[in-house]
């Protein structure tokens, strides 16, 4: 059995779990994985990824060898196709290893009688890999890897900025780290992590983001300096904004919504440590998150399981100076830290998404005193899901009144997917008046 069989088999197991089963990478992939070597489960990421960052193209490719489509008991071997042909066309892999280890997972997949089959096909498609891929380099709906809604959608919203946002879909997101400054200085701590590895630190920094920090090159972040001890938070650089943005002072009573797991309740507290944080989820299993995290911190918070949308289930009647409402969303900003969103979602999602964003909204507002300040956030680049969203909400509520939020004094934020390396990220601040 070749070496690199198991993580062929199993990240072609993934794929048949996201695509034809409709689970997330997130719950697929440690399922796939569990058991194996931390190498062999780097290589099921890495493959996933690719062949879902690239799959249209991927697909034509492979299908073109094809006398007919691979169904029923079959369809797990397209999966694996797909994993190959990533190898050939965009990996770098060797052809030899790429292509022996790819049909040696046959047998790990218990189709060994297909081993022929799934050879040929990717020796052809090594064969006339170059006119292949010249011919689809002039074919868009291949070269952007999303689906077409999506497309069509980000075009509309984007005409002039569409491809660098599918650019940037497209590639690994970096690591951004938050230094939690009330254990240590950002400049110790930047030290702290030269010494570990000289080349690990990007020497650029966001001046409005004093406390974030990017890294070079992803790594176990256990192992840096300073974990256990709540030195830092991982953090893109666009979610760090929220805590800012809700601009909390001392003693203030401030609700987290949809906390898990956690980070923007932990930078709240780090920029205003004397307020009076509660930080709200309805999923109890993802909240033992945000109570593991916020201990690591050093940060303490009260934490409520229950609905944002039903505050008669949890509030305790005293209305709070700032509400943040991280709202549930399509999240089509995030799509190069979770590419199988593009895959997952249906344009038939958005509308009942805006309708649960709306409603959270109208009910929270009664929750903020006057004089209070709300921060809407989600991670879509989606207008119907923003400012569309927000214009609506202040036109159905005469005491909402729009503040500067993006850094040119509009009252809406839009982050695309790539700006200042970070990821795709909505942004308003509303006071009641």
């Amino acid at each position: 059995m070749s070496k690199g069989a198991t993580s062929r088999a199993a990240a072609a197991r993934v794929l048949a779990q996201v695509l034809e089963h409709g689970k997330s990478m997130s719950q697929a992939l440690p399922e796939a994985t569990a058991n194996l070597e931390p190498r062999d489960r780097a290589m099921v990421q890495s493959l996933c990824f690719g062949v879902l960052r690239n799959l249209p193209l991927l697909n034509a490719a492979t299908t073109r060898f094809l006398t007919s489509p691979l169904k029923k008991d079959l369809v797990i071997l397209h999966h694996l196709l797909l994993v190959g042909a990533y190898q050939l066309l965009f990996m770098g892999t060797s052809d030899h290893a790429a292509v022996s280890a790819t049909v040696e997972a046959t047998e790990r997949l218990k189709k060994r009688r297909q081993k022929g089959l799934i050879n040929a096909v990717l020796r052809n498609l090594q064969r006339q890999r170059e006119q292949l891929l010249a011919e689809f380099a002039t074919k868009p709906e291949l070269q952007h890897g999303h689906p077409r809604w999506l497309a069509d959608a980000i075009t509309a919203a984007y005409p002039e900025q569409a491809s660098q946002v599918f650019a940037a879909n497209n590639i690994q997101a970096p690591m951004w780290l938050r230094v939690n400054t009330q254990q240590i200085s950002v400049a110790e701590f930047r030290q702290e992590l030269e010494n570990y590895d000289a080349e690990l630190v990007v020497s650029e920094d966001i001046a409005a983001l004093p406390s974030a920090l990017k890294l070079e090159k992803a790594v176990d972040v256990r192992q840096l300096p300073g974990f256990a001890e709540g030195w830092f938070s991982v953090q893109d650089c666009s979610a760090q904004y929220a805590a800012q943005l809700l601009n909390t002072q001392p003693e203030q009573r401030v609700l987290d919504c949809c906390a898990a797991p956690g980070g923007k309740t932990a930078h709240i507290l780090e920029l205003t440590p004397s307020a009076t944080v509660h930080a709200l989820d309805i999923d109890a299993k993802r909240l033992q998150r945000v109570e593991e995290n916020l201990t690591r911190l050093r940060h303490q918070a009260n934490i409520l399981t229950g609905d944002a949308g039903q505050p008669e289930t949890w509030w305790d009647g005293e209305q709070y100076d700032r509400i943040l409402l991280d709202a549930p969303c399509s999240a089509t900003g995030v799509i190069r830290r979770h590419p199988d969103i593009k895959w997952l979602r249906r344009a038939s999602d958005i509308e009942a998404l805006v309708e649960i964003q709306a409603a959270l909204l109208d009910r929270l507002w009664s929750l903020l005193r006057p004089g209070g300040r709300l921060v809407y956030a989600t991670c879509s680049i989606l207008p119907s899901e923003n400012q569309q969203q927000i214009e609506a909400f202040c036109q159905r509520h005469a005491d909402a009144k729009p503040q500067a939020t993006a850094p040119d004094g509009a009252t809406c934020w839009q982050r695309l997917p790539g700006e200042q390396d970070g990821d795709g990220f909505f942004y308003a601040i509303v006071d009641k008046h």
